[in-house]
This record gives C-alpha cells, structure tokens and sequence, in this order.
C-alpha cells in the first residue's frame, strides 16, 4: 500500500465509547515494550506518530490510525509488566476485551512477541485468548536486529513452541530499525484488506 495519509483520528480511554468505523481494522497487541509504536511507525514510514517510549506501559488508550481513508490500524494497550496498578491493568484488560468482542470491523489481529525471549505466560494467555476469540493471530517477532542471523529459525520455533500455536499459524520476524519483515506485514494487510472488497 501506498501511504498517502495517516492520522490518529480516534483515541478511546476506558469510558470512551468505541467508533463506529465502517472500513476494515487491523489490531496490534502485546505486552509493554515489544515495540508496538515502533513497528507502526515503520510500517507508515513515519518517525514519531506513534509515541514510543523505553519506559513500558505508555500507550493506555487505544489508538485508531486512519490509513489513507481505506482502513484503520488499532494500536491496543500493552500488557504485562507495565508498572501500574492491578486495578489499571484490569481496565486495559476490559478495554482490549471489549474491542475485540465488540468490534464490528476488525478484520485480523497481530500479536508481537520479543524474539530473543521465549513467550512469556501473558503472551500465552493472550495467544489462548484470542484464539478462544476466534480470532487467527498473526504473530509479529519483534527485535529481529538484536540477534544474530543464524539464531533466528531457532527462536521463531522457541515461539511456535511456547505458544503452542496452530501448525499453519504465520510468524513474521520483524525489526523496526532495518525495516526487514515491512513488506511482508503490508502484504498481508493488503491481502486482508483485499478480501474485504471482494
């Protein structure tokens, strides 16, 4: 896809009402720090419309990015180790909930995981989760330029492994500094937004 204009148009809090969108949505998720902001910025070739920040727990809304008119990305509060309380992370928790459950034009979501590490127990219980959803997650291993070439099949089977994912489950190695995994995140998207219009 080429991008000609991308904007926030829709950030929803715990009261917010969610949009009604009438084009496709594609969801981002995972835990604190993974580098959910950063992979958006790659993907629209942006430097800083997604906030990013080493400190985790920083996007606490969810995020609605208007694409061109045609679709949105949906940037989905990160879970996990984020230093907040237990009562905050339930609201996130029952905010993630609700747009997944409620979300009339969500088309696909993507989950990210940290390839150097082996999937931690909330990547697996939001692995389960969404599965249990019904949803086909498309895992993201973010970080690809922090390990060496050679170790990368060995850690994508580690997430395969740890998550227990279905055998025809797609893993995109990813990384937001050389851009490597970008084009096949677009084709995906362009393919799911494809199918859409048919």
């Amino acid at each position: 896809m080429v991008i000609k204009k991308v904007e926030l148009e829709t950030v929803c809090g715990y009261t917010s009402v969610l949009p009604e969108n009438t084009k496709p949505e594609i969801a981002f998720a995972g835990k604190s720090n993974v580098g959910k902001s950063s992979l958006i910025n790659a993907l629209m070739n942006r430097k800083s419309l997604a906030r990013t920040s080493s400190q985790p727990g920083k996007t606490q809304t969810i995020n609605f990015y208007n694409i061109n008119d045609e679709m949105y990305l949906t940037d989905l509060p990160g879970y996990g180790f984020a230093k907040v309380s237990q009562s905050e992370k339930e609201k996130w928790g029952k905010m993630i909930e609700k747009y997944l459950n409620t979300s009339k034009q969500l088309r696909a979501v993507f989950l990210l995981i940290d390839i150097r590490h082996d999937p931690s127990a909330n990547d697996r219980q939001m692995y389960d989760w969404m599965v249990y959803q019904g949803f086909h997650p498309i895992i993201i291993a973010t970080k690809l330029d922090k390990i060496n070439r050679s170790q990368v099949q060995k850690h994508v089977k580690a997430i395969r492994v740890g998550l227990n994912v279905q055998p025809d489950t797609v893993i995109i190695p990813f990384s937001a500094t050389t851009k490597q995994g970008r084009d096949e995140i677009w084709a995906l998207m362009d393919e799911i937004i494809a199918d859409e219009e048919q």
